[in-house]
Parts: C-alpha cells; structure tokens; sequence
C-alpha cells in the first residue's frame, strides 16, 4: 500500500462509472423516501449517517461498505454522507438534504473520483445537495424548527455493539445537545419498509443470485480430488468481480468432509479428498443486494449410497419448508412445521429413535442433535435483513430456506439452501435456476 503523505500534484483519471455495479433507478430512493417521511410524527426531522471507515491497523482501513439504511434512502455509496428528512420544514428547499463529501486535488490522487453534486442529484433523486462540511450549521439551524427527531442504530435483534459505531455516536452527540426535543427510533420504521421488496429491489436481488449461479457452475466444473478449499474460494471471487459484484456477500464457507460440521466454519485451508463432501455457502453482492447460496457437492462427482440418503432427506425438507414461505404463515408455526418434517427424516436416517422422539421434551427437540440453525432469515441489503421474528409474512418478503443436517461421526454435513421471494399468488424460488437435484450436480460434474 502507498503511503499518501507525499503526493503529488499529477491528475487523476476521470472515472466513467461511480460504483463498479450498474447504478439502481433513483425511483426506488424516491420512493422509499417518501414510505419513510409518511410514517414520521408532524414537525419531526430524521437524520442518517453513513459508516465509519474503521481503522485496522497502522494507517491502514477495513474495507468500507455504507450504512446499509442511509443507502435504501439515498442510494449514495460513499463514506462521510448525511441525509437529512424534515417534511414538514418551513423551507421547501431543506425538506430533503444531502450531504457529500467534498472532494479536493489530493483525493482526487490518492482515492479518486467523488460524487459531484449533479452525480449526487442524479443517484439519489435529492435537488438540495451540500457538502459535508456544512452539515452542522445546517442541521443546527433546521433543528430549532423541529420538535421531534429520528434517530437510528443497529436494531437487529441478534446485533452485538461492542464498538460505538457512527449512528450511535451521532445519536449521543444529538441528545447531549438537544435534551428538550422527543427522540423518535427510525429501525421500526426502517425494518417494516425493508422487509418488503420492491421490483427494482428484487432485479437487483435476482441479478446477485444470477452470478451466484454462475460460480457455482464454474466450481462444478473445477472440483476433482486434491484440489483445496481456497482454491475453490478462488474460483468463486474470480467469477464474482468479472460479473461486477462488489464481491461476497460474507465471509464464504468452504468446507469439506468433517469441515462441514463446523457452522461457520470460514478459514478454507484444508484439502478435499476423495469421498468427501464439500459444504458451498456463499454469495454475491450486486448493488449492495445479496444473495446467500448453501449447496453440497461430492468431491469424487458421484455421491455414495449414504451421501445421496442424507442429502435427498435434506432436499424433501427444503422443498416442503420452501412451499410454507406464503403470505400469512407464522414464523413459530413454520419453524414447528419444518422440524416435524426434519424428525421424520432423521428417524428415516437411523439417526433418531421413534421412540424417544415421542416422549422428548418438546422444548428440546431431538432433531436439533442434526439441525441445530435456523430455517430461513430475512435477505436483502444485509445478509441477515432487518424485519420483524415473529410477524406473519407477508408478500415482497425474500427469505433464505437452508436446511441440514450435520453428523460429526460420520464426518459429513448436507446444507441445501435457496432464496425465495414470497408473492401474493404463492413463491418465486429466485435461485431455481441453480442446479439442486443431485443427479443434476453430478453430470455437471462429470461432464
């Protein structure tokens, strides 16, 4: 990496693209701006912050992806942007503020192209652009018209902050302040609007799972004895950027044999051999949608008796729990369900005793010895989407379904997983396109 202390004065080379990714219509920030406004309290402002660029070590970063709800408002893929929503301010023109960083002849050398205002305008569909550096006047003055404002932080339910990342920062900077004004949440209304996708949403969703697709049939057609799990990995990455994903979607799981066993297993280092499974869990991100893919493929080409056994009790699982992804199924309910029909398998399996599966305690189901993760999450913008446990679902929702089952002793582990859009008029399996059937994988493989 180049140390940025000394530069010089040479230009840099004017961009064609901002992003690597096809920029999305501004209709769907418009829109889920004016979704967003519509569910504020009268008089009410509401800020976003983008995410802090987080320091790694020496003067080094980590890589930088942007606050995931600043960009279902704006669709600005930059650090240091506000976004300011007060509909009901006196002034028309600061009704909806945008915030950029202003770019200068050293950023231009050593980071290159920024948005302009007129890129800004155009990405976001926001008229009043400012630079960065006039946030706080700007916002101070705005505030001395409001009485209620929105804030937001990282509500999901299963989120761990150990770090004071930027929004909560921001919001303890704001409250410290202004003590006199109401503090409003923006993650209820922010979940309930992003758990149902739009049609340029899905595109985006579709086109991530479309490259996805493709990497999976590039890794068929690579995977033979000896090979090992990074290479694997990096057959994957190769087919991703060259198809203008920004990259994984997270952290890719590439495990094979015993590996498989190991929920999130991620350190890729092992060699696969002969007779082994391998455990695929990965995904692109296009536009900062994602897709999440679970397959599991012989290393041989051909899988064993046993193999094939676990694997089709997994894949009579995953279509049954797929065809429960509909409007107005509830969340427990659909968990119960799955599990009765994952009991069945494992009895089926030898894996469990009939017997006892009858006089288990059913706060401890025994099914969870195999299956011990969940059936479906949330999918969009985050790989484990915002949205609400236990409401009923509804049409726009996209849930991944990935079920499996892990048996240490015999050192394998089967995950089947797809990405399913529910619709008023039942599901759109939005990965029905990737391979799946096991016949299927093996003469791709054998070709």
């Amino acid at each position: 990496m180049l140390n940025s202390e000394n530069s010089s004065n040479f230009p840099a080379s004017p961009d064609q693209s901002i992003m690597k990714y096809q920029a999305i219509d501004s209709a769907l920030y418009i829109e889920n701006r004016r979704r967003f406004t519509a569910k504020m309290k009268p008089n009410s402002i509401a800020v976003f912050v983008s995410n802090d660029e987080m320091p790694r070590s020496a003067d080094a970063t980590y890589f930088w992806r942007q606050n995931p709800d600043l960009f279902y408002l704006s669709g600005i893929d930059q650090e240091q942007t506000f976004l300011i929503l007060f509909p009901d301010c006196p002034n028309p023109k600061m009704r909806e503020v945008l915030f950029l960083r202003k770019t200068n002849e050293h950023i231009a050398v050593w980071e290159g192209h920024k948005y302009t205002k007129e890129e800004g305008k155009a990405a976001s569909g926001i008229e009043n652009i400012l630079w960065t550096e006039s946030f706080e006047s700007t916002f101070h003055v705005l505030m001395t018209y409001a009485s209620t404002i929105y804030l937001n932080q990282n509500d999901h339910d299963r989120a761990s902050t150990v770090v004071p990342y930027h929004e909560l920062r921001f919001a303890q900077q704001v409250q410290a302040k202004y003590p006199l004004h109401h503090i409003e949440r923006s993650s209820p209304i922010m979940h309930a609007l992003r758990a149902i996708k739009s049609p340029l949403e899905v595109a985006a969703m579709q086109t991530a799972c479309n490259i996805t697709d493709k990497a999976f049939r590039r890794v068929l057609g690579f995977v033979k004895p000896g090979v090992w799990e990074h290479e694997i990995e990096a057959e994957i990455i190769h087919e991703f950027i060259r198809n203008r994903a920004t990259g994984h979607a997270y952290n890719p799981i590439i495990a094979s044999g015993p590996s498989a066993c190991v929920l999130h297993y991620v350190e890729n280092n092992r060699q696969c051999k002969d007779g082994d499974v391998i455990l695929l869990d990965f995904g692109s991100e296009y536009g900062n949608y994602n897709s999440d893919l679970s397959r599991s493929i012989p290393v041989s080409g051909r899988f064993t008796a046993r193999q094939r056994a676990v694997y089709d009790a997994v894949l009579r699982v995953m279509k049954y729990a797929t065809n429960m992804l509909r409007p107005g199924t509830k969340y427990d309910n659909y968990v119960a369900q799955v599990g009765l029909a994952m009991e069945e398998e494992l009895i089926q399996l030898g894996l469990l005793n009939a017997a006892e599966v009858k006089n288990q305690n059913p706060d401890s189901p025994l099914y969870k010895k195999y299956f011990m993760h969940g059936v479906s999450h949330y999918l969009g913008i985050d790989v484990h989407d915002v949205g609400y446990r236990y409401a009923e679902f509804q049409a726009g929702m996209v849930f991944t379904c990935e079920p499996g089952i892990y048996i240490p002793e015999e050192g394998l582990g089967i995950r089947l997983e797809n990405n399913i859009l529910l619709t008023e008029n039942g599901n759109v399996d939005l990965m029905g396109h990737i391979p799946l059937e096991a016949e299927e994988i093996e003469d791709l493989m054998n070709r």
